[in-house]
């Protein structure tokens, strides 16, 4: 990162230069420095034991998963150090256990956000992100494929039709709600596969997009309804950080006026492009 602000993710550990607390907590389980800089080692990372301006990224670990009211996020030394690097221009990205693993797995991995404690000026504090635990990196719209002819002509040629229809009804949804400075994004690694995400004023929005294109559209919004509640119902019952929002988002306007009605009272937003309403 060589001290430039960041656009708050830490993409890979390739490149980078770590420091480490003295353990990390990886997916419940602790993890001790030394094996922390070797597993970074092998993805292409450099670490150094002592906090300088070579640092690009500052794992602490013991951060994953509490509240900002916890006593344990004040941070250590070395994360003071971060932070007043931070207030003279030069930008330290900070991760915690979570991240890295993320990271680890080739995910990318959110730069945490610092506050100093009020009237403690050695104390600095996490603030926890609506969408922790649930919402993963910037989705990207994929490239949609198409095959040769043959006997399956028919059958692949809906197949690409839906599959465009969805790319496109993402790629939508990413530019409609960039215009309101809110970033779509994909599920966290260990969140439920929905596909896509976002979060705002405190809610997270999990989303299932459905394509109506070449298929039964009672059948691709019943699928999708239930999709959402499972989702929803999941996340519900682990410990995450921000209110669920079920949303399904479809291609375009479904024929039947029904569907509204029942999503509505399931406690799910429903919506299409191009407008988007209510998202």
């Amino acid at each position: 990162m060589d001290g430039k602000l960041c656009d708050g993710w830490v993409y890979s550990l390739s490149g980078q230069t770590l420091c480490f607390t003295g353990k990390v907590l990886i997916d419940d389980e602790w993890v001790i420095r030394k094996d922390c800089a070797s597993i970074a080692q092998q993805r292409g990372a450099d670490w150094k034991s002592d906090f300088s301006r070579k640092i690009t990224v500052f794992v602490h670990g013991d951060l994953a998963n509490q509240t900002v009211t916890d006593a344990h996020r004040e941070y250590s030394k070395k994360l003071v150090r971060a932070a007043w690097e931070r207030d003279r221009g030069y930008h330290v990205c900070v991760v915690d256990g979570d991240g890295f693993a993320d990271l680890i797995c080739g995910t990318p991995a959110r730069c945490r956000e610092l506050q100093r404690a009020q009237g403690a000026g050695d104390h600095v504090l996490v603030l926890p992100q609506a969408g922790d635990g649930i919402l993963g990196g910037p989705l990207q719209r994929h490239a949609v494929g198409h095959h040769d002819s043959g006997a399956l002509t028919l059958d692949l040629a809906h197949l690409d039709k839906g599959t465009e229809a969805h790319e496109s009804t993402i790629a939508a949804l990413i530019e409609y709600l960039s215009r309101q400075h809110i970033e779509l994004r994909a599920h966290a690694r260990n969140a439920p596969r929905f596909d896509a995400g976002w979060s705002r004023n405190g809610d997270v929005f999990v989303a299932e997009v459905k394509s109506l294109t070449g298929a039964s559209e009672d059948q691709q919004i019943r699928l999708g309804i239930g999709q959402v509640l499972d989702y929803a119902h999941q996340l519900q019952l682990a410990r995450t950080y921000g209110r669920i929002r079920p949303v399904l988002v479809l291609e375009k306007q479904p024929t039947d006026p029904r569907w509204t009605s029942l999503a509505e009272a399931s406690g799910i937003l429903l919506t299409w492009a191009p407008g988007f309403a209510g998202c």
